[in-house]
């Protein structure tokens, strides 16, 4: 529940973190319960690594990561296990099993659940599939899906286990426009209805649009703009500014090439 000392579901205080350079350096944010956080900037600026620290996978060599309203940036493993059934994390590549099918897969993550029966979990997995539109892929495996479809397929997995936050690890790349939007708007209805609170870390400005309410910008691991998703046009950093000028210059590229 929510205290005084940690009013916000997850909160980056200070956080620096350094591998053969400095990745984050003096971070600060924050997410609401039931927001929408979007993590941009360009490639090796440590959007992901960001996410490593909030999942507990890192540990920040200074300041204090708050997750699910607790103090995590010391919490031993088995700790962390009690935190990551409440945050999940949907990776890039899906982490789908390959010799499963796509119920399977779903399956899978339902099995330590002792209050299903098999009916239950049938019907949890059906349920799941159509949450995110996809129950006509039941029966088949990774191999014959596109990699939107996979990615759409490990968010109905990450559901199973019952969330109250999503981690979203670049869900659009390598994915076509009209599939991109799709993801997006599932994205969009799992926050909607079930009041999930996510990170996204995304190139994606249109995914961002979609879904954020809040954007934090990295530029060389330093935070150089946190705020709502409608001032992020009048920041008047200059690296902001250039980066939302090359996706204008592309989207209006797209349109010529149209």
């Amino acid at each position: 529940m929510p205290n005084q000392q940690f009013p916000h579901y997850i909160e980056f205080r200070q956080v620096s973190k350094t591998f053969d350079r400095p990745v984050l350096v003096n971070v600060n944010f924050w997410v609401n319960p039931g927001q929408t956080l979007a993590i941009i900037g360009r490639s090796g600026v440590g959007k992901s690594v960001s996410l490593g620290h909030v999942m507990g996978f890192l540990k920040p060599d200074s300041g204090q990561v708050i997750v699910s309203h607790q103090d995590i940036t010391h919490m031993p493993e088995a700790d962390l296990r009690r935190i990551r059934k409440k945050v999940t994390m949907v990776f890039q590549s899906g982490a789908l099993f390959d010799s499963l099918t796509v119920g399977e897969n779903i399956l899978f993550s339902l099995e330590l659940r002792e209050d299903y029966d098999f009916q239950n979990k049938e019907d949890v997995v059906n349920g799941l599939l159509d949450m995110v539109d996809l129950g006509h892929v039941r029966d088949l495996y990774p191999a014959d899906l596109s990699t939107g479809y996979k990615r759409a397929v490990a968010i109905a997995r990450a559901l199973a286990a019952q969330p109250e936050c999503i981690l979203y690890d670049e869900p659009t790349t390598m994915v076509d426009p009209i599939m991109s939007d799709d993801v997006g708007n599932v994205m969009l209805r799992l926050k909607r209805q079930l009041s999930l609170t996510s990170i996204v870390v995304t190139h994606d400005l249109d995914l961002m649009r979609k879904v954020a309410d809040t954007v934090m910008f990295l530029y060389k691991g330093e935070a150089i703009y946190f705020g709502p998703l409608d001032e992020l046009e009048a920041c008047e950093h200059p690296h902001v500014k250039y980066f939302l000028a090359m996706d204008r210059l592309e989207i209006h590229g797209k349109i010529d090439e149209e």
